[in-house]
């Protein structure tokens, strides 16, 4: 890989940023963003880099050597975007999830169709360990959708828990990171965390996340070293299995409030034409192809440079 230059950091940052605004979102992956913005691969095999040996390499080679090792410019523009993406667009997608639903949803959803059409064309081979393992995926990921949300709890241990697998989500494409909170019954204690300042909750999760995150990131790389068409089928699958929480048109059945935050708990996909109110179809369908759209021409522009 040639040396970057300031600009290509300008535009891995505003990937960041993209899946910063797509985690915020629960039911949109952050990881399934990285995917298609081509920043996957590269994102895994850097987060795979950090581990213990990286102490022998800042004593013995430097801080220089230790940063290179981490692919450091890349992760710190990379999370930068992140962040800055939780704390400028987070307000505004939580207006829009609440007062244009379908809209957010509808382009989304479009953007999430495009991706199982990216995804799945980088698989060399269709065979049948591939077929039944896409279908898999995408069972499971239906499946993780349709689960009912637990009730909240404060226990440290299941804690610890949560923030690993809801930062393995996070990186997975098709699953939110944000929708496994919910689903583990861990989001109004640990939004109740943040907003309260209570260290120990925040470290307990920051710590599960980040053993999470390390222990994830070395299985996937493994299995891209050794079963690439098999870990893309596998994640074609959970992108597809995963429309079923991102359709446009719901009827909601139950809702919890967390905080300043209400939280869809339990709800049916209907069709538009059985959609309460005003189904803003014709809106949704552009917008919808706009967001499918859009992964194409990232595609064509990125293949260009």
């Amino acid at each position: 890989m040639k040396p970057r230059q300031l600009a290509d950091y300008i535009i891995i940052t505003l990937k960041g940023m993209a899946m910063g605004a797509a985690d915020v979102v629960p039911g949109v992956s952050g990881g399934t963003i990285a995917f298609i913005s081509g920043i996957y691969e590269e994102l895994i095999t850097s987060i795979n880099n950090i581990d213990l040996s990286l102490i022998t390499v800042l004593r013995k080679e430097g801080i220089k050597a230790f940063w290179n090792k981490i692919n450091g410019n890349f992760l710190l523009a990379l999370f930068a975007g992140i962040f800055i993406s939780v704390l400028s667009l987070a307000k505004f997608l939580s207006w829009l999830l609440e007062n244009e639903p379908v809209l957010l949803w509808s382009f989304f959803f479009g953007l999430v169709v495009a991706s199982v059409f990216f995804v799945g064309k980088e698989i060399k081979q269709w065979n049948l360990g591939t077929v039944v393992v896409f279908i898999l995926g995408a069972v499971v990921a239906y499946f993780i959708t349709e689960l009912p949300v637990s009730e909240n709890t404060d226990s440290l241990p299941y804690l610890f828990m949560s923030g690993a697998l809801a930062v393995c989500a996070m990186i997975l494409p098709g699953i939110s990171g944000a929708f496994i909170l919910v689903l583990l019954g861990s989001y109004k204690t640990i939004l109740d965390a943040v907003h309260e300042r209570d260290i120990k909750i925040v470290l307990t999760v920051a710590l599960g996340a980040i053993v999470g995150l390390l222990s994830f990131a070395r299985l996937l790389k493994w299995m891209f070293n050794n079963y690439k068409n098999i870990t893309l089928a596998l994640l074609t699958g959970f992108i597809l299995g995963s429309l079923n929480k991102i359709w446009p048109w719901k009827k909601v059945l139950q809702t919890r409030t967390f905080g300043d935050k209400t939280i869809v708990v339990d709800d049916v996909n209907v069709l538009p034409s059985a959609f309460e109110g005003d189904n803003q179809l014709m809106l949704a369908i552009i917008l919808a192809i706009i967001g499918f759209s859009l992964i194409f021409i990232l595609e064509r522009a990125a293949s260009k440079k």
